[in-house]
């Protein structure tokens, strides 16, 4: 008997099931590195998938291809646990002996890997039995793993795209309130000199409850953190983004604005950005360029004085401002550059249109609309 094969298989079983749980089930960050199967995993696999696609020039092509990575990683990391399961099972198979063949062929590990992945996936052809009463029993909780395995996936992958798509409805409504990419200056001008404060304040306790799901369900299932938005200017970072600087100048002082539900979101908001950069291990950098200059600064007051939005004036107000900054823009920096997702800037550099706003067939309508004045719309409308 192969002893020391058992051994090995029943430690590769080990690690495999808890990376599983931790990975699928413990609702929590773990901080522990050792024998951290997926974290290695996404960690390596998307430091390899980014090197190819910072080689795509084209932005439009080379966000497409990073879109692929966060769904399309699920599979492989499936397919290893599978493996792992599989060969570690074989190994302890290997290790009790007394296997029979139907033609008394001689057992080799090979043929034990191959009735590990038979037993696994429940085939059962019958081929090569276990010869001994621990094998047997061992043969039988294998092909209840294989079921569970099974149970898992389909549970796993619903459970993914839901939180996904309940993360993607409010960064679709941001699109019309504060443009695309959203920006504070948007935001605060959008909502005019005189906003309804229990308006505004439903707006965010709206997106302080988007970020406790978002912090709930992506260190819950980390491979959330990789999904990307519809658009390629939208994205859940720019959306965190955004609502932080929005709530820091209101904190800072906004005339006609009470800053308290301002607070608890941008408490919620701060929370989730530190937790999530901690997630996918970004990295602080002193050298990130400065989002918001003195230069930026004006121009943000004197475009919102446009709208009738006055923000506080003074040094102390600028004080408040960059401590508030400080909290929050580090990791949002990391963040960033961790998952190739921009971040937008205080103020629009350009007045796009907003994505609810393009459509593939405006050269045309614009075409037809300069060759019959009048007459732009189909004639059934």
């Amino acid at each position: 008997m192969h002893w020391w094969a058992s051994i090995i298989g029943f430690a590769l079983i080990l690690i495999i099931l808890m990376d599983a749980f931790e990975t699928v089930v413990l609702p929590r960050r773990i901080r522990r590195t050792f024998f951290r199967i997926s974290s290695r995993f996404y960690r390596k696999t998307w430091r390899l998938w980014t090197r190819v696609g910072l080689h795509i020039k084209a932005p439009n092509r080379r966000e497409g291809f990073l879109a692929y990575y966060g769904p399309l990683s699920l599979f492989p990391l499936l397919g290893f646990w599978a493996l792992g399961l599989i060969l570690g099972f074989a190994c302890v198979q290997y290790g009790l002996g007394e296997h029979l063949t139907l033609a008394n062929e001689k057992i080799t590990f090979g043929k034990v890997v191959y009735l590990s992945g038979e037993t696994f996936f429940t085939l059962g052809y019958g081929d090569i039995t276990p010869n001994n009463t621990a094998a047997r029993a061992l043969a039988v909780l294998e092909a209840g793993m294989g079921f569970a395995f099974l149970g898992v996936v389909i549970g796993y992958l619903p459970v993914v795209y839901n939180f996904f798509a309940a993360r993607e409805i409010e960064i679709s409504l941001l699109d019309a309130r504060a443009g695309s990419p959203p920006t504070a200056a948007e935001f605060l001008g959008r909502l005019g000199c005189c906003p309804e404060q229990t308006v505004l304040d439903e707006i965010f306790r709206d997106w302080e409850r988007w970020c406790a799901d978002l912090l709930s369900s992506h260190i819950s299932y980390p491979v959330l953190v990789f999904f990307r938005s519809q658009h390629p200017n939208q994205s859940w970072v720019s959306a965190l983004t955004a609502m932080l600087d929005v709530t820091s100048l209101i904190m800072t002082g906004v005339g006609g604005i009470h800053p308290d539900q301002a607070k608890l979101t941008f408490a919620m908001a701060r929370h989730a950005a530190v937790d999530l950069s901690q997630v996918v291990n970004a990295q602080y950098s002193p050298h990130d360029a400065e989002r918001l200059t003195d230069e930026n600064l004006a121009s943000l007051r004197t475009d919102l004085a446009k709208h009738g939005v006055a923000l506080s004036l003074g040094a102390d107000a600028t004080e408040r401002l960059a401590e508030l900054r400080l909290l929050y823009e580090p990791y949002l920096q990391a963040l960033s550059r961790r998952l190739l997702m921009p971040l937008p800037s205080w103020v629009p550099s350009d007045h796009k249109k907003d994505n609810w706003q393009g459509s593939p067939w405006d050269v045309a309508i614009q075409a037809r609309a300069l060759e019959h004045p009048g007459h732009a719309v189909d004639d059934h409308f």
